[in-house]
């Protein structure tokens, strides 16, 4: 595919916190700061910038503008992306299209989010469609999505569980990941703890964290030419908002992912048995499951056989989200996103230390942004990475 002249030269994150109390700024300049010291930038080199525009600590419609000004970068190229869980897996693409069409030439991709803040009024359908019966946010929606699937095709929970665990085991060797979620868990625990919105149980849910991420991509012909000696490149993307938005009735339980898995696989030439290891968006475990399925690792329905049947582990068939994911690394408001596409890259640049995998010919990373009414989620990307040839 076209934009493969684009490359992520490094990655920086801080630690994931519950409740920190640093604001979303000082976040993202923490970001900002270490990956100038990584790549070895001069900040007035950076001339391009994207900024996940749904964040809880933001409050005003100039976000990436007035990110800019208390960061301190003059820039050539500035935007918002605001799909949600998608933003910062999209951002990727975003980026690699500008620099490519020469709009800037270094581009930063920050995702920052304190969850902690007091959030704006959402002004959307639900205050008028859903909460007057009880559909009080995204555990509510995913709880209902739950239960169609189980009615349409059975549900092993146990088998939610197990991606519960895995998750879990790898965040334990997270330095980053939230302190409050680095305890084991069987599937036991997984399975006995309270209901949030039934049949969501609270092992099932991400927590809302503070916490920021980012990346800094280039051309490939500048990064060769600052001496740089490995770096990502991108091998295939797709994208799907509002799928089959034109039918009345849409089955809850199929997801854009179908149509973004197909055309990311499209482009490099692979298939789902050739991905080395899976990074899916994961605000919820069945999102996971749901994924597997959209994305063609197995057939629609057949979700739990595929689980009890895969290895998810660092060294397994499958490696999946080896950072813990959000839902046990913790989720940075909003910017959520970002977590798993920075595991993804850790790994490719082989510096993930106690959960390094073997197999980096590849990545795949995932986004899930919005839950529109009476439908599954709004937006779905898939992005495969893999290190330059």
């Amino acid at each position: 595919m076209a934009l493969r002249d684009a490359v992520i030269l490094d990655y920086a994150e801080t630690k994931i916190t519950d409740k920190g109390g640093r604001d979303v700024w000082e976040l993202g300049a923490e970001v900002l700061e270490n990956l100038i010291a990584k790549v070895g930038l001069d900040k007035k080199e950076i001339d391009g910038m994207i900024v996940n525009a749904a964040s809880i600590g933001a409050g005003n419609n100039f976000w990436s503008q007035t990110t800019a000004d208390y960061l301190g970068l003059e820039l050539d190229f500035c935007q918002s992306l605001d799909i949600g869980g998608c933003s910062a897996t999209g951002a990727v693409v975003r980026a690699a299209a500008a620099i490519e069409a020469g709009l800037c030439q270094v581009m930063l991709l920050l995702f920052a989010d304190a969850a902690g803040a007091r959030a704006p009024r959402a002004r959307t359908f639900h205050g008028e469609w859903t909460q007057p019966h009880g559909l009080l946010g995204p555990p509510t929606a995913f709880g209902l999505i739950t239960r169609r699937y189980e009615h349409q095709f059975g549900l092993d929970y146990r088998a939610l569980g197990k991606l519960a665990v895995t998750q879990r085991e790898h965040a334990l060797l997270n330095d980053n990941a939230c302190d409050k979620l680095r305890v084991p868990i069987t599937i036991d625990d997984y399975m006995n703890s309270r209901m949030i919105a039934e049949p969501i149980r609270l092992l099932d849910s991400v927590m809302p964290c503070d916490g920021a991420n980012g990346l800094i991509m280039m051309s490939r012909t500048m990064a060769k030419a600052r001496g740089v000696a490995r770096f990502a490149v991108i091998e295939g993307y797709g994208e799907r908002t509002n799928y089959q938005s034109d039918q009345p009735v849409v089955d809850v339980t199929k997801t854009g992912h179908a149509a973004a898995g197909a055309r990311a696989f499209a482009a490099s030439g692979l298939s789902p048995r050739d991905v080395a290891s899976f990074h899916p968006y994961d605000d919820f475990i069945i999102a996971i499951m749901m994924q597997l399925e959209m994305l063609g690792f197995c057939k629609h329905g057949q979700g739990c056989d595929f689980i009890r049947d895969t290895d998810f582990g660092l060294a397994g068939d499958l490696p999946l989200n080896t950072g813990g994911g959000q839902i046990s690394a913790g989720q940075p408001g909003l910017a959520g996103g970002g977590t798993n596409l920075i595991e993804a890259v850790r790994q490719l640049f082989g510096e993930a230390g106690p959960r390094q995998i073997k197999n980096t010919r590849n990545a795949m990373i995932t986004g899930i942004g919005g839950i529109p009414y009476i439908r599954n989620w709004a937006s779905s990307v898939a992005l495969i990475l893999a290190p330059d040839a």
